[in-house]
């Protein structure tokens, strides 16, 4: 016999309750034991061994050793039950959480495909409609953007600022074409206009609007809905964890069951253990999950803050909606300026041969006949998706998240609230203290605090605080990496290709690029903005990624060799300072 475990771990309450008066365990030897078998049958188990009236206890390993209506096998089931219904009311408890991450999740990741779907849609019917033929004959242009968008979405490995700038670059060879059908343009012409379209600037400002609209909002998208998968994930971790805890010798089993059923062992079936006796039994059996507070409420304030972003600036729905309206001002502004971008085009790539069998026009005289494209009214445009819209989403979710906080220092709280765990606070001077009850009894010792160290001296479950659970600290890992992706999210920042390019990376959610039109709460009268210094130390700059694209072209059109990437972003920091006769001068560099 473990002698540890038959030592009274009350002494100085047995004593108090003999000096006050009230009835102790030995005094209620001789008691009949009926109750309890009728408890312990009304359980499913046979009651063949157990005791017709109280018995000695010494044969008792978890109760105390006094008399006793259980038999060993008793105890043992009894301990066994008290596991499975401390896991049964943790997962009761934690079901509020795994529903609103699984549900939530769903949710928002079909909803937020649709609107993709929606808006490819979109483009496809307003294109077809005004452009016809010559959209059909290019729609892979298109459709090849929208499998990047659902690709970066649903977690490859894709940079939205490549994404559109391999779009806009297609897209400008194109239109070029389509403008000046009176010339015959090879691959490695067309390759020298997209390579110059960001000094050329043909489609305005709108490729940095819709970079900057879009990647904001599919960064916050994305990371929202992976945070809800990361949610759902984390609470199973831990309702897992907990199981490995519960061995038959186990602290936490030996302070589940002298706590639950040593009363029925008792002839007491009836008595509820005290209320912070349940405390401090289940503040040391989830002690490890006590210890994710910090991190649990941090990730729950991310996913608040970046849902808050998604129904504001960063609204997923305008985002996806204005894609085709974006591209459709983009190829009007260099149908009407094709005149000018044509005549510096070929000032830098050099005079283009005429089409056979067509006599040579300008520009404008070539694009006069066809059907202009055009923006397009807000009831032509896809209708919410998905059934409901992104404001409802919101905040049916936030609504969800605010009772979160907090969750895992206040389970024993919970789980002790429970009329058939515990007994009432306010009955606390009768109510099972662990070694006496049904009388004035009282629980003495102080109810510990929250998490692994504060459990030090639990007079229930005896925790070894040098030794911090692996799995716990694994989660709490995870939920770091988690948040600060959802932190990053919220100022339009891809934690994956922050290093990617100079500046904000893959997003392009530099938060200095704000347009009245598309960011609420942001116009004249908004406070400046001041983008804090780079730090080349902690942050080195990443040389730009090369697009490999029939390199050999590129070299013949460009002796130096660049990638299109690196001859862009030079090109674009020197173009405010060129105004147009300047460009005449420096035109033999595009050679």
């Amino acid at each position: 016999m473990d002698t540890r475990l038959s030592l009274p771990r009350y002494p100085l309450l047995v004593l108090l309750c003999a000096l006050s008066g009230t009835r102790s365990p030995v005094v209620a030897a001789g008691r009949s034991c009926a109750d309890t078998r009728q408890v312990y049958a009304e359980k499913g188990y046979s009651t063949g061994t157990a005791p017709l009236t109280q018995i000695s206890g010494e044969h008792l390993r978890l109760c105390p050793q006094d008399y006793t209506c259980c038999s060993s096998q008793m105890e043992e089931t009894l301990a066994l039950q008290s596991e499975r219904d401390f896991l049964k009311a943790v997962e009761e408890n934690s079901q509020f959480l795994l529903t609103t991450f699984t549900q939530r999740h769903r949710r928002f990741d079909e909803f937020f495909r649709e609107l993709i779907d929606l808006s490819e849609k979109s483009m496809n019917q307003m294109f077809t409609k005004t452009y016809g033929r010559l959209f059909t004959q290019n729609a892979h242009v298109f459709q090849e953007l929208f499998v990047e968008l659902r690709r970066y979405y649903s977690g490859g490995s894709v940079s939205l600022s490549e994404v559109l700038s391999d779009f806009w670059s297609r897209l400008v060879e194109r239109v070029f074409s389509l403008v000046n059908p009176q010339y015959q343009f090879s691959e490695d012409y067309l390759e020298c206009v997209s390579k110059h379209a960001e000094q050329l600037q043909p489609f305005g400002e709108v490729p940095r609007r819709l970079r900057v609209q879009v990647s904001r909002a599919f960064i916050a998208a994305r990371a929202l809905s992976q945070g809800l998968a990361t949610g759902r994930d984390i609470v199973n971790k831990c309702l897992i964890s907990v199981n490995p805890c519960l061995t038959a010798d186990s602290e936490c089993v030996r302070g589940l069951m002298r706590q639950s059923y040593c009363p029925l062992c008792r002839g007491l079936p009836s008595l509820r253990p005290c209320h912070s006796l349940c405390l401090n039994v289940m503040k040391g059996c989830l002690a490890n999950q006590g210890d994710l507070d910090t991190e649990w409420n941090n990730f729950i304030d991310a996913l608040y803050q970046v849902s808050e972003k998604l129904e504001g600036p960063f609204n997923m729905e305008l985002a996806a909606d204005s894609i085709s309206v974006k591209v459709s001002e983009a190829i009007m502004h260099m149908q009407e300026n094709s005149v000018s971008i044509s005549t510096k085009v070929f000032q830098g790539c050099g005079s283009p041969r005429p089409a056979p069998g067509r006599s040579k026009r300008s520009p404008k005289e070539s694009g006069g006949n066809r059907r202009p494209f055009r923006t397009y009214s807000p009831e032509e445009k896809p209708t919410t998706a998905a059934g409901t819209n992104l404001d409802r989403l919101v905040t049916e979710l936030k609504e969800r998240l605010r009772p979160m906080r907090g969750f895992w220092v206040s389970l024993p709280h919970t789980i002790c609230n429970d009329e058939k765990m515990a007994s009432d606070v306010t009955n606390e001077d009768r109510c099972w203290n662990g070694v006496a009850g049904s009388g004035k009894t009282l629980y003495l010792p102080d109810v510990m605090g929250d998490g692994l160290v504060s459990q030090i001296n639990n007079p229930e479950v005896e925790v070894d605080i040098a030794r911090p659970d692996v799995r716990t600290r694994q989660l709490i890992m995870e939920l770091r990496v988690v948040t600060n992706k959802l932190r990053h999210a919220q100022s339009g920042q891809d934690m994956d290709f922050m290093d990617s390019e100079e500046g904000s990376g893959s997003g392009g959610g530099d938060q200095s690029e704000r347009y009245n039109d598309d960011w609420p709460g942001y116009g004249p009268n908004a406070p400046p903005y001041s983008k804090p210094p780079r730090n080349p130390d902690s942050d080195p700059a990443k040389p730009p990624r090369v697009r490999e694209r029939n390199g050999s072209k590129w070299n013949r059109n460009n002796g130096h060799g660049r990638d299109r990437s690196a001859t862009s972003q030079l090109s674009f920091s020197l173009f405010p300072l060129l105004s147009l006769p300047f460009m005449v001068t420096v035109a033999p560099m595009w050679r």
